[in-house]
């Protein structure tokens, strides 16, 4: 009992990084999680708000998830926030909801390394909002099966296109989060039938790299076809 306790209070005492370290990455491996290929952690995906008084301004603070889960690259499920185990397992939950909410995936926790709490927009299991603990952290192919009913995918030849993978040149380049969210909606949208879509994108923010993507991935998902050879029609 006494050291029960002990570790309880040295778990007080840890940081967030610790919790991390020590809590949450060992169980999302023993959920069946590559943290190489499947996981990143600390991820700044907003540079911050630019907020201008006469003729100063200043950058607020990034947009940080502590993790985001993916089941292939670029195609995110989960984010994770993570806390102090002073604070309670849900503290993070609000933080990660807004996250999500940016950046369009549907499944939230929040640890303390003490266990998860879950908030699934899916209602997968039939609930919104629960706890889980540490042992009993959803396998990739278990937050597949939710992504999947939260944007409407139902048969092999739908999750065929919706799954087909990024084209990658060898220099590491990935998508911004906002050309990201915009390639994959647009093949959720082609996926269930929708043969049209329109994309508005401001000047400079990568329109031509965002359309590629998208092609690429209707090319090699066999969804649609390269534009046939065709003679020229006459001017008249």
């Amino acid at each position: 009992m006494e050291s029960f306790l002990l570790i309880m209070t040295e778990k007080k005492l840890l940081s967030e990084r610790d919790i991390c370290t020590k809590y949450i990455t060992p169980a999302l491996k023993k959920a069946g999680w590559d943290i190489q290929l499947q996981v990143r952690e600390e991820v700044s995906f907003t540079d911050g708000k630019i907020t201008v008084k006469g003729n100063k301004s200043s950058r607020g603070e990034r947009k940080r998830a502590d993790y985001i889960l993916y089941y292939k690259p670029n195609i995110p499920v989960a984010i994770i926030e993570a806390k102090k185990n002073t604070l309670t397992m849900n503290a993070g939950i609000q933080q990660g909801i807004d996250y999500s909410l940016v950046l369009d995936i549907p499944v939230v926790y929040s640890s303390n390394g003490d266990g998860f709490y879950e908030h699934d927009r899916t209602l997968y299991t039939g609930e919104i909002e629960r706890e889980l603990s540490l042992d009993n952290f959803p396998s990739p192919e278990e937050l597949w099966k939710r992504y999947k009913k939260y944007k409407g995918i139902e048969t092999p030849e739908q999750e065929k296109i919706v799954s087909q993978d990024y084209y990658y040149d060898g220099t590491n380049r990935s998508p911004r989060y906002y050309q990201q969210i915009a390639i994959n909606r647009t093949l959720d949208a082609v996926a269930r039938g929708q043969n049209r879509v329109l994309l508005v994108m401001a000047t400079g923010t990568g329109k031509t790299y965002t359309a590629f993507q998208i092609i690429h991935r209707l090319w090699k998902s066999q969804t649609k076809e390269p534009l046939a050879d065709y003679k020229k029609q006459p001017v008249i």
